[in-house]
């Protein structure tokens, strides 16, 4: 297995940085763009999986007590 050093290491414990409003001020380590930040997930997976997922293991559990020996 190879050695490896893990180039970007981040505290969980420090307050993430700001949304960056000038780019070209903070161009060495720049904060996220607002666009990341602020963006709506509006037809995300999420809504789709919250109905998929309580099926599946409802005919799951079907299968399994009925057709188990």
């Amino acid at each position: 297995m190879e050695n490896t050093t893990e180039e970007h290491i981040e505290d969980p414990n420090k307050a993430p940085k700001p949304i960056e409003h000038d780019y070209a001020h903070h161009e060495n380590d720049p904060g996220p763009s607002p666009q990341a930040v602020e963006e709506k997930n509006e037809n995300g997976a999420g809504p789709v999986m919250k109905w998929i997922i309580p099926i599946l293991v409802v005919i799951l559990l079907i299968y399994w007590f009925a057709f188990r020996k």
